[in-house]
């Protein structure tokens, strides 16, 4: 385990100096980037990615991160398998073997929802990239409370940051139930608390200024760094979502 917190230190160390609303989104976004990159990549032709992407495919949000590169054949290749994959799950089990009279296919009686169609929910649910984001996600949240538990310069340097989003500090919550104990646990939970509580009311500030930045009294006066406040304020409550990505270099 120790190597793999050695390799995972230095993106951690990396995004926490950039001094964003969240590291994680930083990381997550970073990540998000690579795997698309990779599953275009050589590895669209490897088995063993083949059979992970037949099974599952891919979430609408990684579809258009795919498409957005412009590597249609590559995108495509690993399409037709999937769809083969999907057809065949369905021949082995038809949505509805019911016959439809003509009094009831006119039936006004509410349509079974999805949840009652488990092949269909399996087939739209899964995304591999989203599994593979995960697991280094959560590498990566493994790694912050491990730095806080075994390194002060970096204890020091987390509370001299912006800290991370509202779900991530969740994730922290989460895992530092399991990783940490006693005086680590509780200092890190004191901390990250105290730390969103201070940004937050940073953030409130700021966006009240951009705000107040749209009365005509107010245009002459400086900015300040209210500039671009809404979307971190938007980062900092739900996650990364719009702004500049953090993940992009340059």
């Amino acid at each position: 385990m120790a190597p793999r917190y050695h390799i995972d230190t230095i993106p951690v160390w990396d995004a926490l100096h950039q001094n964003e609303e969240c590291l994680l989104c930083i990381l997550r976004r970073q990540t998000e980037h690579l795997l698309t990159e990779r599953y275009l990549g050589g590895s669209v032709m490897e088995p063993a990615t083949r059979i992970r992407v037949n099974e599952k495919g891919f979430c609408p949000a990684h579809h258009k991160m795919l498409y957005d590169r412009q590597n249609k054949l590559g995108h495509a290749l690993m399409m037709l398998s999937h769809l083969k994959e999907v057809r065949q799950k369905l021949e082995r089990a038809p949505l509805d073997t019911g016959i439809r009279t003509r009094s009831n296919f006119f039936s006004l009686k509410p349509k079974p929802s999805i949840d009652k169609s488990p092949i269909l929910k399996q087939l739209i649910d899964g995304c591999v990239l989203c599994d593979s984001l995960n697991e280094n996600i959560n590498r990566y949240a493994y790694t912050i409370l491990h730095l806080w538990k075994t390194d002060k310069s970096f204890q020091k340097e987390f509370l001299d940051s912006k800290g991370v989003c509202l779900p991530d500090a969740g994730l922290l919550i989460d895992l530092a139930d399991e990783y940490l104990s006693g005086q680590n646990q509780s200092s890190f939970k004191e901390a990250l608390s105290n730390l969103l509580t201070q940004n937050l009311l940073s953030l409130e500030e700021e966006l009240e200024w951009f705000t107040l930045k749209f009365d005509y009294r107010n245009s002459d006066k400086p900015w300040g760094t209210s500039k671009d406040a809404l979307e971190r304020s938007i980062t900092k409550l739900r996650g990364w979502s719009v702004g500049t990505d953090p993940g992009k270099e340059g």
